[in-house]
């Protein structure tokens, strides 16, 4: 996976709490139990409304969340 890109995001203190309990009970940094979510969300997606279309990818600008833009 590929890491230049960041995004913040804002929890309720419920939320994160029950991040952190599931990151604990899974062996997982919080960071890495939202993008092992993430990914199984996208994946789920796909699966139900199909693939998303590479050239639809490719079209979407990720400047704003380079790493190197921080």
């Amino acid at each position: 996976m590929k890491n230049g890109y960041s995004i913040n995001i804002r929890l309720s203190e419920d939320m994160m709490r029950k991040l952190i309990y599931i990151s604990q009970a899974e062996n997982r940094s919080p960071s890495n139990q939202f993008n092992f979510m993430l990914r199984n969300n996208i994946a789920y997606f796909e699966r139900t409304k199909g693939k998303i279309p590479d050239a639809k990818l490719r079209e979407i600008d990720l400047s704003e969340y380079a790493d190197d833009n921080k």
